[in-house]
């Protein structure tokens, strides 16, 4: 390691001259700012990248199935929801239709 950049590092504050680091790499040409360019996260080596993409595609099929699957529940809870409104018409048709008869249900009583 080179004792100058070591000096540079450690400046009055006892924290890294960020400016004199980059300015250091820079001075080695283009390998210097690709160099930074990696420290700084700007570029990506090809591994990470394929890394990231394959996580990316296995969390938008979960993403997709899940949405799949709620999708389902929705329907079914829709065809519920009907099943419950016809029951309620049937019972309000057949208390008409009782009353009509002569037969008057008794009201609940209250405690």
């Amino acid at each position: 390691m080179n004792p100058e950049l070591l000096r540079l590092a450690a400046v009055d504050a006892g924290g890294p001259d960020i400016g004199a680091l980059i300015g250091h790499f820079v001075q080695y040409g283009i390998v210097g700012v690709v160099v930074v360019l990696l420290i700084l996260g700007v570029i990506v080596p090809r591994y990470v990248m394929t890394a990231l993409t394959g996580d990316r595609d296995k969390w938008r099929e979960a993403f997709e199935k899940e949405r799949e699957a709620h999708q389902l529940t929705r329907e079914q809870l829709a065809k519920a929801e009907e099943r419950g409104d016809v029951a309620v018409e049937q019972g309000k048709a057949m208390t008409r239709l009782l009353e009509g008869l002569g037969h008057h249900p008794e009201l609940p009583r209250s405690a």
